[in-house]
């Protein structure tokens, strides 16, 4: 008995300590880098998903196209049971009757069976001569939106990455603001109570604290909002926690020069999706005019058929009889009211309409390349000013610091001074985070975001 208690103590044990691992495995959160998110969103994320299965369907429509051009193969068995017979009416002068006397007979059996097999191959057809040709466009069409799809998705990707790793440095400084504050703030206190300081300068001091202990709160729960953004532009659940490896490393001597020059109009996803849907309505011009040219198919049948009286079909004593053919069918329209040069005249202009498109694409390309160069020129110089800002105005508040520490400042000259440092600090991370939008609105404008 003393035996079993214990066996069952250490069974208890045991899943206790594999309930624990697996709570804490659980608990423990997946770092990324920011390609790993990229590369994880590529495997997970529902939307680029979807762009694949389109790739792949469009494959499969491409092979069902051309089994069409294949020999098309169909088996058939039939049997009737005529209840009542079908009547046909024999002249009665065949029968010694008045002429124009008709007399109603029945032929046939009660049961009728027929198997059989049949072939058909299509031997010339424009429509599937384009078809094909059409089919490998629309692969290539789907393969070019996956391309975009993944451009869009990687744009998407890193935006919100930035977001979370320049929010958790804004903490970082939030918290060293805290502590330097707070530090001023007890001391200030004691002071006053020691009758040294008024008030007012206390006062001051906590209320540039509390501010400060906002800002964090909201700063945290805005990172829980772009760590959450970040998981459903990955594919990533939700609830699962999340760490980001990759820090915020900006040197500012590696600025790049973002010229339009670079731009290469071929190597956009939407450039070639358009591109490609071009070259397919062009193929719908060709596909109705070359559409006057006749078809042609081939066919055979081979099969047997059975009459009984009784429903004795498969009684291998009585006899089946062969019937066997082949043949061809060419199909040739001779008018049809205009309506395929009708046809002709609107594929042209929807290929016409389509150029246009082109065209317009090559100016919106030129134009938010433009757009993202100047904004990262623009960012780049805003980045310059506001790091010497935050640089200048971390020194007046040492200085202002100092002085206040040893009774030659004024606590509201602190106050000031961290206010402006705060401030400045603020329009750092934004001049960081607007300078890598704008080189990723470029990359992706000129086409090489993604390869």
């Amino acid at each position: 008995m003393i035996k079993t208690k214990t066996h069952l103590k250490i069974l208890f044990l045991v899943a206790a300590l594999s309930s624990a691992r697996r709570l804490s495995a659980q608990q423990q959160s997946t770092s990324f880098t920011l390609p790993q998110a990229i590369e994880f969103a590529l495997k997970n994320s529902p939307s680029y998903l979807n762009a694949e299965l389109d790739q792949q369907t469009a494959n499969y429509r491409r092979k069902e196209t051309g089994g069409v051009g294949l020999p098309q193969i169909n088996a058939s068995i039939d049997v009737k049971d005529y209840i009542d017979l079908p009547t046909s009416l024999l002249p009665g002068q065949f029968f010694g009757g008045p002429a124009g006397t008709y007399i109603p007979v029945k032929f046939g059996t009660k049961y009728n069976a027929n198997a059989g097999i049949s072939v058909s191959q299509l031997l010339f057809s424009t429509d599937y001569i384009f078809g094909t040709i059409a089919s490998k466009e629309v692969l290539n069409l789907s393969r070019i939106s996956v391309t975009r799809s993944k451009a869009d998705l990687a744009a998407q990707v890193s935006k919100a990455y930035y977001n979370v790793i320049i929010n958790k440095d804004r903490i970082k400084l939030l918290d060293a603001n805290i502590t330097r504050l707070k530090k001023v703030f007890e001391d200030t206190k004691a002071f006053n109570q020691q009758g040294f300081a008024e008030l007012i300068d206390v006062e001051r001091l906590e209320v540039q604290y509390n501010n400060l202990v906002t800002e964090k709160e909201k700063t945290v729960k805005l990172i829980g909002l772009s760590e959450t953004l970040l998981k459903f532009q990955m594919g990533y659940k939700l609830s699962d926690p999340i760490a980001l490896s990759d820090s915020l490393n900006i040197e500012i001597s590696q600025f790049e020069d973002l010229s339009i020059s670079k731009l290469d109009i071929s190597k956009r996803p939407d450039y070639q999706l358009m591109q490609s849907q071009q070259k397919l309505l062009d193929l719908d011009v060709k596909r109705l005019k070359w559409g006057y040219l006749p078809t042609l198919a081939a066919y055979g049948t081979y099969q047997y058929n059975a009459q009984r009286q009784q429903f004795d079909l498969l009684d291998p004593s009585k006899k089946w009889f062969k019937i066997a053919l082949v043949g061809a069918t060419l199909n040739l329209n001779i008018f049809d009211g205009a309506q395929r040069y009708y046809k002709i005249q609107q594929a042209k202009i929807s290929a016409l309409k389509n150029q246009n498109t082109i065209r317009n694409i090559e100016m919106v390309a030129e134009m938010e390349a433009t757009v993202a160069s100047v904004s990262y020129s623009n960012a780049y110089s805003g980045l310059l000013a506001q790091k010497r800002n935050m640089e200048l105005a971390q020194h007046v508040y040492d200085v202002a610091q100092k002085k206040f520490e040893n009774g030659v400042g004024g606590n509201l000259e602190l106050v000031t001074a961290e206010t402006s440092l705060k401030e400045a600090q603020t329009n750092y991370y934004n001049a960081v985070y607007d300078m890598l939008v704008a080189k990723i609105d470029y990359q992706k404008a000129i086409g090489t975001l993604v390869k």
